[in-house]
């Protein structure tokens, strides 16, 4: 078996079975980074030798040792974006300001992955403080799209994304505070989920400047994996708040195949909302209801009601306030050391009032008692991931959708506001465009029902074509 094109979970087993090692399948990974990651610069901080020196350690723990979930994903490689801490290890968030910082401690999603013998490989490039939906920042550079090395993977996770989609690592570990995590899947045909807030606890890392939004998001290739990798990292914590409430179904990835008989799913095309998007993806979002239907789903075209005046740019203060407040002294001080981009939302949080904030949390409560409230007549919600397919990758966004000029936010239309009412959602690569890119439908419940989200992901990636149950390993770009 490939160990680069094979799955964690084939890989696991294959470890746990003593088929091979888990230094032969580090080796393996190591050995395609250097090959692909050069065009990518997906990947960040690798270091051979202490990947190498994991894998041994993995290799000398028995098969009946007591890793939590049994070792599913024994020897399994994984990259933790630039943003996550992994104890003695360079973590960035791709700021200037700490470029020579070294984590003082991991992250507990990275600690469970290790304690279940995952590899880490190295960090994921990120956007600056993972708050821009590109991926570029003034320490690493860009990273590039492996299904067209002229575009952008999207962001603020789209290391990541690049690394999975390329074969660089079987699993990812990222941040999801506005779709970080799938947009970037959606635009590089792999699987992105952002769990329930409180899903994975994460009291342990740098400050967020998205107050109650930002959660751990899981990246693979398979639902499969997505489900085995959140099986693994989920649970609670007493030092982080979000936990308190909302506590996911576990485990899910014993329960995929069940039927969707029954379940009723909302299609909303544009999710209630004045927005362009792109023909090809809306035919591939109505192709994706139509196959949950096929699937047994009762689905219904329509949208959310919304809280009057529901917009981005009515929660946007929340994001700009939280960079001021952790980083604007610094910005003050010296902006040349920050990303452009960054230092003008920081600029924005430092002129904000408090009454402005007040107000983007009181919307943010309405938000979430609407959705709610929608959840009392369905069990799930399907939207576009993303308007758009990935876009060239010297702009912060696309320039036209469906031929129309349209703002560089106008890519993340269907993400945020998931995020405001801490909902899990999906995202599942499902189609290509008529120029050969990826595109990803989104699948939402409300809170605590990740595992019904992972369910109905799973019946999409079946019926989707082949090549995304396994997106291509190695590009011909990158041939």
């Amino acid at each position: 078996m490939n160990l680069i094109e094979a799955s964690a979970l084939e890989v696991a087993a294959l470890v746990r079975s003593r088929q091979v090692s888990a230094r032969e399948v580090a080796q393996a990974t190591l050995d395609h980074i250097e090959r692909c990651n050069p065009a990518l610069n997906a990947l960040i901080h690798v270091d051979p030798q202490r990947v190498l020196a994991d894998a041994d350690a993995v290799d000398r723990n028995g098969p009946d040792d007591t890793a939590p979930t049994g070792a599913l994903l024994r020897g399994a490689t994984f990259s933790v974006k630039d943003n996550l801490w992994v104890q003695g290890r360079p973590a960035s968030q791709g700021s200037r300001l700490f470029a020579d910082f070294v984590a003082p401690a991991s992250a507990l999603a990275v600690e469970r992955l290790q304690a279940a013998r995952g590899v880490a490989l190295g960090g994921s490039n990120c956007s600056e403080f993972a708050c821009k939906g590109n991926t570029t920042n003034l320490v690493h550079g860009a990273t590039r799209n492996p299904w067209d090395l002229t575009r952008t993977p999207g962001g603020s996770s789209g290391g990541a994304a690049a690394a999975v989609a390329a074969g660089m690592g079987h699993l990812a570990l990222c941040t999801d505070g506005g779709g970080s995590t799938r947009r970037p899947a959606a635009h590089t045909g792999v699987v992105g989920f952002k769990p329930s807030a409180g899903a994975i606890a994460h009291p342990v890392g740098f400050a967020e400047p998205v107050f109650g939004n930002s959660v751990v998001g899981l990246m693979a290739r398979t639902v499969e994996d997505v489900a085995a990798l959140f099986d693994t990292v989920a649970g609670g914590d007493p030092r982080d708040p979000l936990c308190v409430a909302g506590a996911p179904q576990l485990p899910t990835a014993a329960h995929l195949q069940n039927t969707l008989k029954g379940l009723r799913v909302a299609f909303s095309p544009r999710l209630g909302f004045d927005v362009v998007v792109d023909p090809d993806v809306a035919a591939a979002t109505a192709q994706a209801a139509a196959w949950l239907r096929n699937a047994g789903a009762d689905v219904i075209e329509t949208d959310p009601q919304w809280p009057q005046g529901t917009s981005e740019d009515a929660l946007m203060p929340l994001q700009f306030s939280g960079l001021a407040a952790i980083h604007g002294e610094a910005f003050l001080q010296n902006p040349a050391l920050f990303d452009p981009d960054i230092g003008a939302q920081i600029e924005r949080g430092l002129t904000l009032r408090g009454a402005d904030v007040a107000s983007a949390l009181l919307h943010r409560e309405a938000l979430y008692r609407s959705l709610a409230d929608f959840f009392n007549h369905f069990d799930l919600l399907l939207t576009p991931t993303t308007p758009c397919v990935a876009w060239p990758l010297q702009d912060l966004g696309p320039r036209t959708i469906a031929g129309q000029a349209v703002s560089p936010r106008a890519h993340a239309a269907f993400t945020p506001v998931f995020n405001h009412v801490y909902a899990p959602a999906c995202s599942v690569p499902i189609a290509l465009d008529r120029q050969g890119l990826p595109i990803g439908a989104q699948l939402v419940a409300s809170r605590g029902q990740d595992a019904t989200v992972l369910r109905a992901a799973w019946h999409l990636q079946s019926a989707a074509p082949a090549r995304f149950r396994q997106p291509v390993p190695f590009p011909p770009s990158l041939a």
